[in-house]
């Protein structure tokens, strides 16, 4: 994968955002070399399967720190890494709360998001511990969360249009794109589906084109 900086100034560039962000006097320990190139390793996984402009520049898998689509990914799967890795809390909340200061976006490390998935955008946008499947797309001011700890599961591709709202016990079916401004709550939702309006007054109309063929590059990772 291509860097706009070299791997080294890149984990140097994270920890200087860390402390100009949280100036709290508190000794942060270095990320381990082989946590940051993991994360890198999971960061070029997702991005190779995406097929939009930006994420391949003259051939080559490109994560620019300088694109807020790219760095909110790639500081959840640091923050995710570090978490699994190391057992950790500390640094993997920092940079939980880094991307949220940067970004907007509340993805907290331990929510389990697929090994593919893209943010456009994702200012406003919260995900909470949902079952995620691979080919997610989720745009600005969405919101995935819970009903009394009851969170939705997605069995396959999604799109999330801005302002989408899951929640509850939703079993969202593989292929199914939320209009802008849609809300489910505690609702099924069949494959292949568009869903539009407010619940409980939702509209369910048919989707003629799969997910992985408006976002995502089919050729093998």
């Amino acid at each position: 994968m291509e860097l706009k900086i070299p791997a080294r100034e890149f984990a140097n560039y994270v920890a200087r955002l860390l402390g100009q962000y949280f100036p709290d006097g508190s000794v942060i320990d270095p990320i381990p070399v082989n946590i940051f190139e993991h994360a890198l390793q999971r960061t070029e996984h997702c991005f190779s399967r995406i097929n939009r402009k930006y994420y391949h520049l003259d051939g080559a898998i490109t994560l620019d720190h300088l694109n807020g689509d790219h760095m909110a990914s790639f500081l959840y799967f640091l923050a995710n890494t570090l978490w699994r890795e190391s057992g950790q809390d500390d640094l993997p909340t920092r940079l939980f709360y880094l991307n949220k200061v940067m970004h907007g976006l509340d993805l907290f490390y331990s929510v389990a998001m697929p090994d593919v998935f893209l943010l456009v955008h994702p200012l406003g946008t919260v995900l909470g511990n949902a079952k995620y499947s691979d080919y997610l797309v989720v745009y600005q001011n969405c919101t995935v969360g819970a009903v009394t700890a009851t969170y939705p599961t997605f069995e396959g591709p999604a799109i999330l249009c801005s302002r989408t709202s899951v929640i509850g016990n939703c079993r969202v079916g593989a292929d199914t794109v939320f209009a802008a401004n849609s809300s489910v709550l505690d609702t099924h939702i069949p494959a292949q589906s568009v869903v539009a309006g407010q619940y409980p007054a939702n509209r369910i109309l048919p989707n003629r084109q799969s997910v992985k063929e408006r976002h995502f590059d089919l050729k093998p990772a």
